[in-house]
């Protein structure tokens, strides 16, 4: 039995890049970005009006002019006009392009407009302070050539505005991870048939398939029943087509716990099998040679939730968006826990915010690894370490997150 900490190390280390597709910008949200996107001219690529108002030479301003007879109108996106008199205006509009022979905006609160003899006046209020007033000056946010977008960063809603800025109608990404699911026991029945007294419905596989997607992975769901001879049959097949399995149920020491065996016999080689912690310490992992890495995981439910979080979705990012290491994320203890078991223990939690804004961890009760249910007042898993018993209130400790938004 080894401890979290060096499975954890060891399933890391079989983590290997994906090949790159190309896909439209449409699709690509969430995606992970496998080239250098540059700048293809300068942000902004021109002295962009800031305000609505009117664009005047400074030097007129400055030279103590007040009133500006408005020569023409110019709305974003229209091709600019010259001003043609230095001591008039030109009405201007948020996004247009400066005229030339101005180097100044008015916006309209800074003015008053009047009309005489059938021309429009605009008398200023309050003089611009400097030429290049509520003006966006071109390149003064980036340089045509700028690096973007690094390779490997994930594509959000702002990467792909900026992607989108430049032209990138398609982009060359990760490829998704290919996933089989797979549920074992013959204790499990399908989502639309009622089960017996004796039976349960197969829950476990589709809160996998959930957080795989959540992870940006394709995947599939199978089941086997407990039979070793089914196993040997219907295991190769999924090893070849497959970048990963991810199966729940019959990896402990139960007479129909045959996995660890057929897999072995299929060709996945075993690399660790039961880690210290508490649930989900039979958890069994593996590789097959050159092919498709294999995360056995114990049925209970919250077994196999913690082990998915703990192990699965680093190894799925990391396949993804490779990285350096990050410090771990941590929350405060809200209430005293005892753990005298020598294992690590992932504690349940809820989590909120203190008064200073500090992440606060409530540890919530559950009836064990069985209790699906206790998952639904659950935002984590406080990692408790092995080597300790009594956790105060106000301890930081490493925090396994599984939702995003506190409550």
């Amino acid at each position: 039995m080894i401890s979290v900490e060096e499975a954890s190390r060891l399933v890391l280390a079989t983590v290997r890049p994906q090949p790159t597709e190309t896909v439209a910008l449409t699709e690509a949200t969430g995606r992970v970005l496998q080239i250098a996107l540059h700048a293809d001219r300068d942000f902004p690529p021109f002295h962009r009006v800031a305000m609505d108002g009117i664009a005047v030479a400074f030097a007129a301003v400055a030279g103590g002019q007040t009133e500006f007879p408005i020569e023409a109108t110019q709305l974003a996106g229209a091709v600019p006009q010259p001003l043609l008199n230095p001591g008039a205006a030109i009405e201007i509009m948020t996004g247009a392009m400066l005229p030339p022979g101005t180097d100044a905006v008015v916006r309209y609160e800074d003015l008053e407009l009047r009309e005489e003899a059938g021309r429009r006046i605009a008398r200023v209020l309050v003089p611009p302070p400097a030429a290049g007033h509520n003006v966006h000056r071109q390149a003064a946010d980036r340089r045509q050539g700028d690096l973007l977008l690094p390779a490997g960063v994930r594509l959000g809603p702002a990467e792909i505005a900026v992607a989108a800025t430049i032209g990138a109608s398609t982009v060359p990404v990760a490829r998704r991870l290919r996933v089989a699911v797979v549920s074992t026991g013959d204790e499990l029945v399908e989502l639309d048939q009622a089960p017996l007294p004796h039976q349960i419905r197969r829950s476990n596989a589709y809160m996998v398939r959930a957080a795989l997607l959540e992870v940006g992975a394709e995947a599939e769901i199978f089941h086997f029943n407990d039979d070793q001879a089914a196993l040997r049959q219907g295991l190769p097949p999924l090893l070849a087509t497959f970048d990963a399995l991810v199966l729940s149920g019959g990896v402990s020491k139960g007479q129909a716990d045959f996995l660890p065996g057929a897999l072995q016999e299929v060709g996945v080689a075993q690399v660790f099998h039961e880690v210290r912690q508490r649930p989900g310490k039979p958890f069994w992992f593996g590789q097959q040679a050159g092919g498709a890495v294999v995360f056995a995981l114990p049925g209970n439910p919250v077994s196999t939730f913690v082990n998915f979080y703990q192990y699965v979705r680093p190894w799925l990012r990391q396949c993804l968006q490779p990285q350096a290491p990050r410090p771990e994320l941590k929350a405060q203890l809200a209430a005293s826990v005892t753990f005298r078991p020598r294992l690590t223990h992932f504690l349940p939690v809820q989590l909120d915010y203190s008064p200073q804004g500090c992440l606060l961890a409530h540890p919530q009760p559950a009836g064990g690894s069985g209790d699906l249910a206790s998952l639904l007042q659950c935002d984590g898993f406080l990692r408790l370490d092995a080597e300790q018993e009594e956790f105060r209130a106000g301890e930081a400790l490493p925090l396994v997150r599984f939702r995003e938004e506190v409550r």
